[in-house]
């Protein structure tokens, strides 16, 4: 419908226009709630959308690996500086923070039971 609409003979009529409008609306609303009406309950989960405490735990997962990876670097590092091993005391050592990167993060996501060494954290019986 254009705004200026006009009847036959040529004068604006805006209670015709504003009435038919009106017709449409309820009509389109009587639609909409037999649409809403066959249309199953859907629950929305808990796990939809973002959540901040899932976001925390993630960067805190991803911090766990970069950490342990970037430890064993300066330590590997350090050795090749001091004792002259060249690639290999890097070569070691990353892996080795590596393998303690993805340990940590495993003991943080509940995957891998904590250590039971003295003072890692397990009951002691």
């Amino acid at each position: 419908m254009a705004d200026g609409a006009r009847d036959k003979d040529g004068s604006k009529n805006p209670a015709s226009s504003e009435a038919a409008f009106s017709a449409r609306l309820k009509s389109l609303g009587a639609k909409l709630d037999q649409v809403e009406r066959r249309k199953p309950e859907v629950r929305e989960s808990p796990q939809s959308g973002s959540d901040p405490s899932a976001m925390a735990r993630g960067f805190r997962l991803s911090a766990e690996l970069v950490a342990g990876v970037l430890v064993g670097a300066v330590i590997g590092w350090l050795l090749d500086r001091l004792l002259g091993l060249s690639p290999w005391g890097m070569i070691v050592f990353v892996l080795l923070g590596f393998v303690a990167g993805v340990l940590n993060v495993m003991r943080a996501a509940g995957v891998l039971a904590p250590s039971k060494l003295p003072g890692g954290g397990a009951d002691k019986t």
